[in-house]
C-alpha cells in the first residue's frame, strides 16, 4: 500500500478500465478476497464452522496489516469489507446484514454513544400486505440507516422459495410463489437502493433448506429451476438491477453455485442482463479460481490463501488474467456508486423515531386473519381486561436468528402493546408466567451462538381452577402461540416446531371452553416465522390472527389490529397444509446424506467412529413445478388455509370484469370492480390467476399472474383495479427448445380473493403458438428426475 503519485490513474478520475490496467496482480487478487469478520463474531457451532476451511494463512506483509486494521475498525459489526488500495484511490467498501434490518454491534469500544437499528418486520409478513408501496417505504428507512450508519451494501433481500415449510429461513423469504417474491423484492431493492447504497439479494439459487447447505447438491429440473427458483431472481435484476448477488452454499446438479458458469453467466448475465457484481455467501464454494472464471467475483469472508491461489494460476497459466481483470471491475463499478468514495459524511444518527412508525405500520398491514367467528374481533370499546396466556405473551418473539437478526434499541412486548392500547392485563397471571419462565431459564444451559437463540422453553400447564377463576374476572382470552426458527438449521416435523405440543392445544382448548361458557371470547395470536399445524385445533377459538413477526414494533402492531385501529388485510404467500404429510415435497426433505464412516482409536485404545461429518448430501426436487399452491390446487388435496387467503373486518364484493380484447396480441389488459360491502372501511388484496392449454407441457390447475391492492375504503366505496397481461405472463418453460413458449388456445383469467375463493372469470384466446423468449440451455440435471405429474 504506497503513496499515490501524480502518474497513477485514480478511480473516479480515470477510466475503471486504466485503473485496472494499474493494478499490480497482487492488488487485484486480494481486491476479489474479502478481509473477513471472525474477529467480531460469537462463537459459531460447529456445523457452521465446518463450511469455512481452518487452513494454515499464509503472513501478511505490516502495511497491509496496517491497511486491514484502518478498515476493520469501520461499522463494527459489519459482516465484512474489502481492501482499500489508496494509491490508485480505491476505497474500501463495508458491506453488512441483513434482510429484516441493518445489523452491525450496538456498541462500540471507548465509545459512550449506541448505534441502533430498527428491528422491521419478517420479509414472510412483509409478503402477506401484497402491497409493493409498503415495502418500498420499507427499503427507504432501511436504506437510510445503511447510509447514516456509514455501509454501503446490506446483504439482503432474502428471495429463495418457500419449497417446504421446514425450511430453518423461510422468514427471511417471501414466498412459495416466484412472482410475489420477485415483486416484493424488486420493491425492497429500488427502496434501499433509493437512498444511494446497495443491496445483495440472496441466496443464488435453489437454497431452499439449511440441513447440509454447505455441501448438499440440489438436483432439479431446468423447468422448475427457471419457473420456480430462478423466476423471482429474473424479475428483481430487470425491474430493480441490484448492486450485487449473493451465490448460495450448496451445488445445482453438480457444480457449486458459485463456481456456476451457467449460472452467473450464462443465466445472470447473458439470459437477464445483470450489470452488479456476484459476491459468494460467507465461506461458500470450495475453489477461488473457479469462483473467478464462473463469474463470482468478490469472496466473502475471504482468506489470503484464496489471493494466493489465485495469483498463482495467473502465473501458472490456469486462470486467464482478463477474467481476474472482469471481475476486479465489476467490483470497482460499483465501489463507484458507493456513498464511502463520494465522501458521504455519514451521520450515524438515523431517524429511528420515524423508522419505527414504518416497522408498526409494515407490521400490521402483514397480518392475517385466519378466523373471526362472530366477529369475535375486533375487541369492543367495553372489553378492558385480558387474561393472556402462553408463554410467548410474556416473550414475544419480533424476527428470526442468525444473520436476519436485528440490533434494536428495545422491543415492545405484547404486554407493553396490550397496556399501550388502554388494556389491563392479569397481574396474578402474568406472574405466574414470568415466574416460571425465570425458573426455567436459569434451569437451562447456556449457550452462546451466533445463530441460535436460546430453547424454547416448554409451555406452562394451566390448573383448570385457574382459567376458571380468571374466566369470571377477564374481559377475554388471549393466547399466544410461538414459533423461532434461524439460520444454520431447519425445524421439524414434531410437536413444539409444526405441530402443537399436546400442552398448547390442552391450553387452547380449555381456556376457550371455559371462556365461552361465560359468553366470553378467546384469541389466539400466532406468533411465528413459517407455516405450521393448525387444523387440529383451529375450531376451539373465537378468532385467530396470524401476527408473524413484526420486528420491534409487535406488541403495538398487534393491538392495533385487535382493537380495531387498523382493519386486517394480509393474505397468506405460503399456504398451510392439514398436515405436513400433505407437503409436496415431504418425502425429500431435507434429502439424503453420506456420513463419514472412518473408523479411529480413541486414547483408551477403542475403536470408534469418526465424529460425525457429512461427506455429502443431495435433494432432489421430484415434486418439479408442483410447489405450493400449484401442487394443492393442481392435484385437489384439501387444505387448512389456501395461499392468498385471509379474512376482514368487512367484506368486498367482486363485479363487471372487463377484458380488453377476445384475442390475445401482445398483450391485454383486464379490470375488475371492487366493492366494500361491509360497515368498515378496509383495503383488499386483489389477485390474478391464469390457466393454461396444457397440450405440449403439463401445467398446474392455475398460476398467480398478477396482483394489486385498493386503496383504503368506505362502507359502499368502490374502486376500479386494472391489470396488464403480457406474453411472458402466459409462457411456460419448454426444455426441449430452451424456450419460454405460450401454447395455442383457451386461456381463462381467474380473479378472486383467494387462490381458492375465485370471483370473477374471463377468457381469451392465443392464436397460434408464441415463443417468448429463447434463453440459454445450461444446468441440466446430471440424471433423470421421477417429476411428480398430474
Amino acid at each position: 500500500m504506497t503513496a499515490c503519485t501524480k502518474t497513477e490513474p485514480q478511480l473516479g478520475k480515470s477510466s475503471v478500465k486504466r485503473v485496472v490496467a494499474a493494478m499490480t496482480l497482487e492488488e487485484k487478487a486480494m481486491l476479489v478476497v474479502g478481509t473477513g469478520m471472525f474477529f467480531e463474531m460469537p462463537a459459531l457451532p460447529d456445523s457452521v464452522l465446518a463450511a469455512f476451511p481452518r487452513r494454515e494463512e499464509p503472513e501478511v506483509d505490516s502495511a497491509y496489516q496496517a491497511m486491514l486494521d484502518k478498515i476493520r475498525k469501520l461499522v463494527p459489526g459489519a459482516a465484512g469489507r474489502t481492501v482499500e488500495i489508496s494509491r490508485l484511490g480505491i476505497p474500501t467498501m463495508v458491506v453488512a446484514d441483513g434482510p429484516a434490518g441493518l445489523r452491525i454491534s450496538p456498541n462500540r469500544n471507548d465509545d459512550p454513544n449506541t448505534y441502533y437499528c430498527t428491528a422491521f418486520p419478517i420479509a414472510t409478513l412483509l409478503a402477506s400486505s401484497w402491497d409493493v408501496e409498503l415495502v418500498h417505504k420499507v427499503g427507504e428507512a432501511m436504506g437510510n440507516e445503511v447510509l447514516e450508519y456509514g455501509a454501503d451494501v446490506i446483504l439482503g433481500p432474502g428471495m429463495n422459495i418457500n419449497r417446504n415449510p421446514l425450511c430453518g429461513r423461510n422468514f427471511e423469504y417471501y414466498s412459495e410463489d416466484p412472482l410475489i417474491t420477485g415483486k416484493m423484492a424488486a420493491a425492497m431493492v429500488n427502496g434501499i437502493q433509493s437512498q444511494g447504497v446497495g443491496t445483495s439479494v440472496k441466496h443464488f439459487a435453489a437454497n431452499n433448506q439449511e440441513t447440509n447447505r454447505n455441501i448438499v447438491n440440489t438436483i432439479v429440473s431446468e423447468r422448475a429451476l427457471r419457473e420456480i427458483y430462478l423466476e423471482g431472481f429474473r424479475i428483481v435484476v430487470e425491474e430493480a438491477q441490484p448492486w450485487t448477488v449473493m451465490s448460495s452454499y450448496n451445488k445445482i446438479n453438480g457444480p457449486y453455485a458459485s463456481e456456476s458458469y451457467d449460472l452467473l453467466t450464462k443465466i445472470l448475465r447473458e439470459d437477464w442482463g445483470f450489470q452488479g457484481y456476484v459476491v459468494t455467501d460467507w465461506g461458500g464454494g470450495s475453489d477461488a479460481v473457479a469462483q473467478m472464471r464462473a463469474g463470482n467475483d468478490l469472496l466473502m469472508p475471504g482468506q489470503v490463501r484464496q489471493s494466493e491461489e489465485i495469483i498463482k494460476a495467473v502465473q501458472e497459466g490456469t486462470l486467464d488474467e482478463g477474467v481476474l481483470d472482469q471481475n476486479v471491475e465489476r467490483i470497482l463499478n460499483i465501489i463507484l456508486k458507493t456513498p464511502r468514495f463520494k465522501g458521504y459524511a455519514y451521520s450515524d444518527k438515523p431517524d429511528l423515531a420515524a423508522h419505527a412508525e414504518v416497522a408498526r405500520q409494515a407490521g400490521v398491514e402483514g397480518m392475517v386473519l385466519l378466523k373471526n367467528r362472530q366477529g369475535a374481533l375486533p375487541l369492543e370499546e367495553n372489553i378492558k381486561s385480558i387474561a393472556a396466556f402462553g408463554n410467548t405473551s410474556y416473550e414475544i418473539i419480533t424476527g428470526g436468528t442468525g444473520s436476519g437478526d436485528v440490533n434494536e434499541a428495545y422491543s415492545v412486548s405484547l404486554v407493553q402493546g396490550l397496556e399501550n392500547g388502554g388494556f389491563s392485563v392479569d397481574e396474578s397471571l402474568q406472574n405466574e408466567y414470568m415466574n416460571y419462565m425465570r425458573e426455567a431459564r436459569a434451569n437451562q444451559p447456556r449457550r452462546r451462538s451466533f445463530f441460535r437463540g436460546p430453547d424454547p422453553i416448554p409451555e406452562m400447564e394451566i390448573k383448570s381452577n385457574t382459567v376458571r377463576k380468571l374466566a369470571d374476572i377477564a374481559d377475554v382470552a388471549l393466547i399466544t402461540i410461538g414459533r423461532n426458527s434461524g439460520e444454520g438449521s431447519d425445524r421439524s416435523a414434531e410437536p413444539g416446531d409444526f405441530y402443537l405440543t399436546d400442552t398448547e392445544k390442552s391450553l387452547i382448548q380449555a381456556v376457550s371452553q371455559e371462556f365461552q361458557s361465560k359468553g366470553k371470547k378467546a384469541i389466539v395470536v400466532l406468533n411465528i416465522g413459517g407455516v405450521i399445524e393448525v387444523a387440529s385445533w383451529r375450531d376451539f377459538p373465537d378468532a385467530i390472527l396470524l401476527a408473524w413477526q413484526p420486528g420491534q414494533e409487535t406488541g403495538n402492531a398487534i393491538v392495533d389490529v385487535i382493537r380495531g385501529k387498523v382493519n386486517p388485510s394480509g393474505k397468506l404467500t405460503s399456504t398451510f397444509p392439514i398436515s405436513y404429510d400433505d407437503v409436496p415435497s415431504a418425502e425429500n426433505f431435507p434429502g439424503i446424506e453420506t456420513p463419514d464412516t472412518t473408523v479411529r482409536q480413541s486414547r483408551e485404545g477403542q475403536q470408534r467412529p469418526f465424529r460425525r461429518r457429512i461427506l455429502d448430501a443431495e435433494v432432489v426436487y421430484e415434486e418439479d413445478i408442483y410447489v405450493g399452491y400449484r401442487y394443492y390446487n393442481t392435484f385437489n388435496v384439501p387444505v387448512a388455509y389456501e395461499f392468498g387467503y385471509g379474512l376482514s373486518y368487512t367484506q368486498f364484493e367482486y363485479g363487471n370484469i372487463q377484458v380488453s380484447s377476445a384475442e390475445f396480441d401482445d398483450q391485454l389488459t383486464v379490470s375488475v370492480d371492487i366493492t366494500n360491502a361491509g360497515t368498515l372501511p378496509g383495503r383488499e388484496v386483489v389477485q390474478v390467476y391464469l390457466s393454461t392449454p396444457a397440450e405440449k407441457l403439463d401445467k398446474p390447475a392455475e398460476e398467480l399472474i398478477a396482483f394489486g391492492k385498493t386503496g383504503l375504503l368506505g362502507a359502499g366505496e368502490s374502486q376500479t383495479m386494472s391489470f396488464t397481461i403480457n406474453q411472458g405472463d402466459l409462457a411456460s418453460y419448454d426444455e426441449a427448445s430452451s424456450s419460454w413458449i405460450a401454447e395455442a388456445g383457451t386461456y381463462e383469467i381467474k380473479i378472486g380473493a383467494s387462490s381458492k375463493d375465485i370471483r370473477q372469470t374471463a377468457e381469451f384466446n392465443l392464436g397460434e403458438e408464441l415463443i417468448v423468449k429463447k434463453v440459454n440451455k445450461v444446468l441440466v440435471p446430471e440424471r433423470e428426475i421421477d417429476k411428480m405429474h398430474p
